[in-house]
């Protein structure tokens, strides 16, 4: 079972890869199944997985806050870290995992411009996802944040793994 919130998914390529786009997320309890996303900067990655349910889920988030487009927000939730990991974590419970058993990793939110970016969306990102995970009682179990250089982060459903990807090299959280 894979479940997605994009409104255009995108199927799985051939070497098992379920790629999660901007604004997007999915969840799935097939152990063949990579979920991946792609260019993280500022927008903020958060992958979650209960290794014993073996349920993993994983969202691509561009925005912190819901508020300043509620219409936006109600067509495409997944685009603000607020909504969207609302709504991430709703399905994963549906799918069996349980809170005291979710492994959460994050990567992204940077600053692709520079130090001296005025909005500091990808700061604002990973501050917004740390609150709702605190509020959530959930444990942040690895971080690849900040910086300047867009990353991949990809979810294997066979272990748990979480990789990310930044400038070749490759990193486990």
């Amino acid at each position: 079972m894979t479940t997605t919130l994009n409104r255009n998914p995108r199927p799985a390529v051939s070497d098992g890869r379920l790629v999660v786009e901007i604004s997007d997320m999915k969840v799935t309890r097939n152990p063949k199944d990579v979920l991946v996303t792609y260019s993280l900067g500022s927008c903020v990655g958060v992958a979650f997985y209960d290794p014993v349910a073996f349920v993993g889920g994983l969202i691509h988030c561009m925005l912190p806050l819901a508020n300043i487009d509620p219409s936006k927000a109600e067509v495409r939730p997944c685009m603000f870290v607020d909504t969207g990991i609302e709504a991430l974590l709703k399905s994963i419970f549906a799918s069996g995992a349980t809170r005291q058993n979710l492994v959460a990793k994050i990567a992204g939110a940077g600053s692709p411009l520079g130090k001296e970016e005025i909005f500091r969306i990808g700061h604002r990102n990973f501050t917004m996802v740390r609150k709702i995970l605190w509020k959530n009682n959930i444990k942040i179990d690895g971080t690849d944040v900040g910086g300047t250089a867009a990353r991949t982060l990809s979810l294997r459903m066979s272990d748990g793994r979480t990789i990310v990807r930044i400038q070749g090299k490759e990193v486990e959280l």
